[in-house]
């Protein structure tokens, strides 16, 4: 067996589909002239508030220890940049985790969250295309940690949210929709012109 089909192995199904079949899907439809100027995704990184964090050490250890079974890799302490009075934070509290993943661990749970995760979401019919920054990153919430198979239900202590970002080199929305929605990432359709127009009218 050759040293590239060896290599090809051993990487996840995810960035080889974005190789094979995502990077000559976007070269025809953007009329890319170099496969460099394809986009691709930068980084996923995950963001777990966690509320009473500043009271209770075991509920943030609970928080940082799922995410890293999420993730496959240990979070970073996220801490309050500023005093927050109503809600009775200082600067410098923990508030939550966070992780950034990048590379094969990256297309590892890119895969879990299509195939796996937003399927077990209640109710799920897909994400808003509306919801990139403009600059062709993309973020959505999730609700419920247990989506997710790593988490043990009956091991936790409490329900908890997270947003979801995915950082790309795309240049516009456009760009980093098709990336994300042909890498499989269930997006919803976005409305032709006609029906944008068409929908402006009737509002």
């Amino acid at each position: 067996m050759s040293k590239t089909k060896t290599s090809r192995l051993n990487l996840p199904n995810f960035r080889l589909k974005y190789t094979d079949m995502v990077v000559p899907s976007m070269m025809k439809q953007f009329n890319y002239s170099n496969v460099m100027e394809v986009p691709k995704v930068r980084h996923i990184s995950i963001n777990m508030g966690i509320g009473d964090a500043k009271d209770n050490p075991k509920k943030l250890e609970s928080g940082i220890n799922e995410l890293t079974l999420i993730s496959g890799q240990k979070p970073i302490v996220t801490k309050s940049r500023k005093d927050i009075s109503n809600f009775k934070i200082r600067k410098g509290f923990p508030i939550g985790c966070k992780v950034t993943m990048r590379g094969n661990r990256m297309y590892d749970f890119f895969e879990r969250l299509v195939s796996v995760a937003l399927p077990r979401t209640r109710d799920f019919r897909g994400l808003s295309f509306k919801s990139f920054d403009g600059r062709g990153n993309f973020s959505f919430g999730v609700k419920e940690q247990i989506i997710f198979t790593e988490i043990d239900y009956d091991k936790i202590d409490s329900i908890r949210g997270m947003d979801i970002n995915f950082s790309t080199t795309a240049h516009t929305d456009d760009e980093s929709y098709w990336l994300l929605k042909l890498l499989g990432l269930p997006l919803r359709e976005k409305p032709t012109k006609n029906e944008v127009i068409v929908e402006e009218s009737n509002g």
